[in-house]
Formats: structure tokens, sequence, C-alpha cells
């Protein structure tokens, strides 16, 4: 097999020549004057069927062209050699084996170093010239009209050829792109990743189809397109590799329909995740919080929760023209990254807002603003400060919306939201978001806050209902507690009491209104109330409840727990009656501490069964404790188990009875426990003298 090579133009050394030719089969046949073969190639006998030896020396019309056509053939020959005119022509031949093929002739007159005439003649086989004439017509074509990018790259990545589509999606014109690299056409595109998969390309041969791309061009520079984009390797006849043939197909449209199904998608389990996430709790704050966690960072890369202070105080809120917002900081969320938080007001402050500010507008209108692309003049107006606006410039705010938090036709406040990272601005999209997010939520606020103004009324009802009482008194030292429910539910009704009575008696009352709220709480009082009352007549205790009892049917079904105890420090004992309520524990000097085993009785409301006095001993240091339900039941743990856990906790000598009350709460009564807890520990003390 031969060898082909040439000098590359730079002359670095032998490189693969074209296959062009060989594709072609070009003959070459040398006469002389007379027209007779002086010299016959390979291809000529491939081409013509005669051998060199059968050729040479005879006259080629004899052997080269059809005898029609012999007379005609001279006469052009004798016309090249007497004027030195090229001549070029197509006729029928007729082969050594009898065929006839129709053949392209090429004819030049030669002149040798001695003044001898020759003529040379070129022949190619018609067919074969007609189909790499179609091939390269229809490459032509396809290239000029497909809608597809494509792009030849040399061995070096440089454009070589851009069809038309190539030219409209980069922006830019054929001439613009020749002799340069793709990343120097598109440097807004991962170009670097491209050029790499073309050398690996050029270096298998394994093509790469449809590789996805993005980034933006000349022709679209201010939006981000996508591609596929494959790549081919280009070789010749004889294995060349000439570079590589590119394929780019524009698939934005697909592309943001299948983001803005995705993003659409997304919306709509941010907002199942908002149904679902805020409003667990009626506390006002958990509420505004988890509003905020649902906005960041799907929504904003900072949220805000900010409420009118008069809505938190109970009062409506209407601002004039000229008036300036006084709003209460109620949850704030950032990402990691962000160094916003420094402008943002800390939960709980109360800020007062100009009336130019954007937030003022937002509440006083009760419509959303939106700053898509936020200047230097905004932030003046977003902030609460010009300190607080230079921090948000240099942590790189660049779009801004705030929607108020709307519900049952009342303001209550709004939702701020900020991007700093996230480079998109907020849009109509992003608006209609948050204004669902914030409608949502504002209910559950709403509800949150009206909670927690009747909590704060029924929790000041129940502590002024409650004792003020000596630490000391009739022989008893005396701690008490109350913890009111966590904010899940409302307050309860539970007490406690501590009356002196006469002779240096005491009596020790821990009582458990059923139901929550101010009824519960005036139902406390007025029991609260009778128990005085009956107490001051010395009553044994079980008549004391039997009074109780009377009283509670008549206050409307309620119904109530009680444990009444009468200490005699004479005596050294206690006398005491239960009413349905859990047992009260005693603790003695080197025992281990005990629930009281007394009839449990009935509960206070619901009549017809008798109670019965219990006598227990108590000596100077014993101590008794008495609570209610609220501080060792549990939704989980059986009763047993936590009242186990309560005498454990007991045994504890050393402690005073305020580090003993505190204890106990600590470690039992859990945050969000639905009840409330009264707690009464009393320790006798040693008499004086």
């Amino acid at each position: 097999m031969s060898a082909a090579w040439s000098l590359p133009a730079g002359g670095d050394g032998p490189a693969r020549p074209s296959g062009l030719l060989d594709v072609l089969r070009v003959a070459s046949v040398v006469l002389d004057a007379e027209g007779r073969i002086v010299l016959w190639s390979p291809q000529a006998e491939e081409l013509f069927g005669y051998t060199a030896q059968e050729a040479l020396g005879r006259f080629a019309a004899r052997i080269m062209v059809h005898e029609e056509h012999l007379d005609l053939v001279k006469k052009l020959f004798a016309e090249v050699m007497r004027t030195g005119r090229s001549w070029a022509g197509a006729f029928p031949i007729r082969r050594k084996d009898g065929e006839t093929r129709l053949v392209e002739f090429r004819n030049m007159r030669l002149l040798d170093d001695r003044g001898q005439v020759y003529a040379l003649g070129l022949a190619v086989d018609r067919s074969t010239v007609r189909r790499l004439e179609q091939d390269v017509a229809l490459s032509t074509r396809i290239v000029a009209q497909s809608p597809i990018g494509l792009a030849v790259l040399d061995a070096d990545l440089r454009y070589v050829s851009v069809n038309p589509a190539l030219e409209q999606m980069d922006g830019l014109s054929a001439d613009e792109h020749l002799g340069r690299t793709m990343r120097e056409v598109l440097p807004l595109v991962d170009a670097a990743a491209i050029e790499e998969a073309a050398r690996e390309v050029l270096r298998t041969g394994r093509p790469v189809v449809d590789r996805f791309m993005t980034g933006r061009t000349p022709a679209d520079p201010d939006a981000d397109h996508a591609w596929t984009v494959s790549l081919y390797r280009l070789e010749n006849t004889l294995g060349t590799v000439l570079g590589a043939a590119v394929s780019v197909v524009d698939i934005t449209d697909q592309y943001r329909a299948n983001a803005e199904a995705e993003t659409a998608r997304r919306r709509i389990a941010l907002i199942a995740d908002a149904s679902a996430r805020i409003g667990t709790t009626l506390d006002l704050d958990r509420t505004a919080g988890e509003l905020a966690d649902v906005a960041v960072p799907e929504l904003a890369d900072a949220a805000a929760v900010d409420l009118l202070d008069a809505v938190v105080r109970g009062r409506r809120s209407v601002l004039g023209p000229e008036e300036p917002a006084l709003m209460r900081a109620v949850a704030v969320r950032r990402l990691d990254a962000s160094d916003v938080l420094p402008a943002a007001d800390p939960p709980g402050r109360v800020i007062q807002y100009a009336p130019d500010r954007l937030i003022t507008e937002c509440v006083r209108t009760g419509l959303p603003v939106m700053v898509p692309q936020v200047k230097d003049e905004d932030l003046l107006r977003i902030a609460r400060s010009p300190e607080a606006a230079e921090i948000l410039a240099r942590a790189g705010v660049h779009s801004y919306l705030a929607v108020p938090l709307t519900a049952r036709g009342e303001v209550l406040g709004a939702l701020d939201l900020i991007r700093t990272r996230q480079p998109r601005p907020f849009d109509e999209d992003d608006l209609v978001l948050a204004r669902e997010l914030a409608s949502r939520a504002a209910v559950q606020i709403d509800n949150a806050r009206w909670y927690q103004n009747a909590r704060d009324t029924a929790l000041t009802l129940q502590r002024s209902l409650l004792p003020t009482h000596p630490s000391v008194t009739g022989g008893l030292e005396v701690a008490s507690r109350y913890r009111p429910a966590g904010a899940t539910s409302e307050v309860g009704g539970d007490w406690f009491d501590v009356i002196p009575l006469d002779g240096d008696r005491t009596a020790l009352v821990v009582g458990d209104v059923m139901g929550s709220g101010i009824p519960a709480a005036a139902t406390m009082g007025r029991l609260r109330t009778a128990t005085h009352t009956l107490a001051s007549l010395g009553l044994d205790p079980a008549v004391l409840l039997e009074h109780l009892n009377r009283i509670t049917v008549e206050l409307d079904e309620a119904i109530a727990t009680c444990v009444y105890a009468v200490h005699d420090p004479r005596e050294r004992r206690c006398v005491i009656a239960n009413a349905g309520h859990l047992p009260p524990a005693r603790i003695r000097a080197g025992r281990t501490p005990e629930l009281l085993e007394l009839p449990t009785g009935v509960p206070l409301g619901v009549g017809g069964v008798a109670f019965s006095t219990t006598t227990v001993d108590l000596a100077p240091g014993d101590r008794l404790v008495l609570y209610t339900d609220g501080l060792v039941e549990t939704r989980r743990d059986p009763l047993d188990a936590r009242l186990d856990r309560l005498l454990a906790l007991l045994d504890t000598p050393s402690l005073s009875l305020d580090e003993v009350c505190e204890l106990l709460l600590r470690t039992l009564h859990e945050p969000d426990n639905v009840d409330d807890v009264a707690l009464l520990i009393a320790r006798v003390t040693v008499p004086e003298g």
C-alpha cells in the first residue's frame, strides 16, 4: 500500500493529504503532438480497461473516445495544441470490454524543457462526479436551510464554517465566528465543558449526543437560553482527522416550559407545606416564625414578619396618609450566608416607621409593594434607618417585596421579603405566591393574637385570684407555684390556698376546675371564696367538701377536684378529705416518699356521694406535697410511672421547698402541656423553745 504525504503550509512536517482525489479516481494521460499516448496512469487503466502496455504508443482517440465522436475530438485536440487553450467536455467512451461509459475530460497543452509540445488529458467517470456534486449540493442545501445550528471546527477547535441558523442563535455573523474558538465567541456560555467534550470526540471518535448547555449569547444577552449540543469527528477517506462537526438545537422554549412547570409544582408544594406548617399552635410568635420559615429560602433569601403594635394589643389600627406605623417585629429568618440580619428589627421590639416607608404604605393601603430592581434611593424607603439601608446595600439586596397580612377585613401587619443571593428579581408569579402564603398565615396569626389576648386576660384573672401567703404560718413553712398551660391551650382553673385557722391550725387546699379560659378561672374564684368562708367555720374537711359540692352543683354544671387538709401543730397531725383529686405525697425523714392512701371520693359537682376524712401523722420536718394533675399527667406515659417519678424527685431532703418546687416544674412539667399546674409544699417546723 503506497503512502501519501504532503508538507503543511507551516513547514512543520508532513501531513496527511486530502482523500478527495482518491474518491474521484482521476485518470491522467499524456499525449504527444500527434495524439499518441506516451504516459498512462493506473487510474486510466481502471477507467478505460486498457493496460499501459496496450495503450502506450497508440492514438488516444482510438481507445479513449467513442467512434461517433472521433472527428470532433480530433478537431478539439488540434485546437488545444494550436492555441494552448484548455478544453473540457463530456463524451461517451467505449471501454475495452465494450461497455459504454460517460466520462468528463479536461485537456490542456504541456511544454517540456526542450520545447516539445504535449497534451495532458484528465478523465473522470461522469457518474462519480455527479454523485459527488449531488452529495455536496445536498449537504450545502441542508446546512444552509436547516433550523438546527451547524458548525465545523478544525482540529484546534476553531470555527471553519457555520450555517445561518447558528449565526441567528449566536447573534454573530459567520465572519465573526471563523478562526475563533467557542470560548472566544460565547463567553457567557459554559464553552469550556463543550470544548473538553470535543477534544474527547477528536481523540476517540465516539460522538457526544445531546449534551445540555445553558447560557446567554449576543443574540439575547439579557435572558438565559438552553441548547442540546452534539459533536461528531470528521475524517477523510484516508482516515485523517479533519475536525469536528457540531449541531446545536435550541430547546429554550421546552427548557422554560419545564422550568415553569417545575416552579409551579414547587409552589404548589410550598403552599401545601405552608398549610401544614403554619398555625400548628396558637402561639403568636411561633405562628409568625412558621410563616417566615416557609418563605425562606424557597421564596426569598430573608423574610420578616411585622405586626402593627395596636393589633397585637387587641385594638384595630387605621393609618392616615401622613401617619407613621408603629410595628412590632415578630419573626425574622435569613439564609446562613446572608448579612441582612443587623438591618432587621429584632423580634419583640416595637419600631416606628415613617409615613414614606414601603412597609408603612403596605399596611396603610392593604396592598402589596414590589420593587423588582432595588436602587439606592429605594433602600432608604425599605430600611428603618439610613444605617440599616447601608447594611442592606452591603448585603446586596437587589429585589424587595412586601405583602399585607389581612384577616377578616383587617390589616394585621406585613410579610417583608428580600433577595440577595437569588439572582432573579421578584416577579408577578412571586407576588401571587407571597399573597397566597400571607393570606393563609394571616388567618392563623389573627387566631393566635385573639387567643393570646383571651389567654392573657384569663391568666391575669387567674393570678389575681390566687393567694399571697407568708412563707411560715401556723407551724408550717410553705412554698407554692402556679404554672399556666402551654400556648396551645387556654389557661385552666387550677388553684391552691393557704388559710390560717384558729389554734395555729392551717388549711391547705389544692383544686382543679375542669375546663379552661375565663369561665374556668371565674369558677375557680368562686370556689376559692367559698372554701375560705367554710374554712373559717372550723368544719371537718369531709363536711366542708360536702358544702363545696352543693355550691359547685349550682354553678352551671361545673366540675372540680379538690384536696382539703387541716394541719394541727399541737396534735402533730393532719386531717384530709379528697374530692376526686390525685393523692398528696408525704416525705418523712429516713423514709421513702409515699403517696397517702386516701379515699378518692368523687369530684365536686357530681353530688350524691359522701366524703370521708383521713388522719395522717406529720412530725416536725415532715413534708406534705399537694399538686394538680397538670404536673404529672402526659399523653405518652402511664400515670403510675409519672407518680413514681414524682416520688423519686421528692427524695431530696437537702433541697429547700422553693428548690423542690423548681425541680418538679423543671423536670415534670412539659412546655407544651395542655393543663395548668398548681403546686403546694408544706414542711412542719420545729416548735420554738
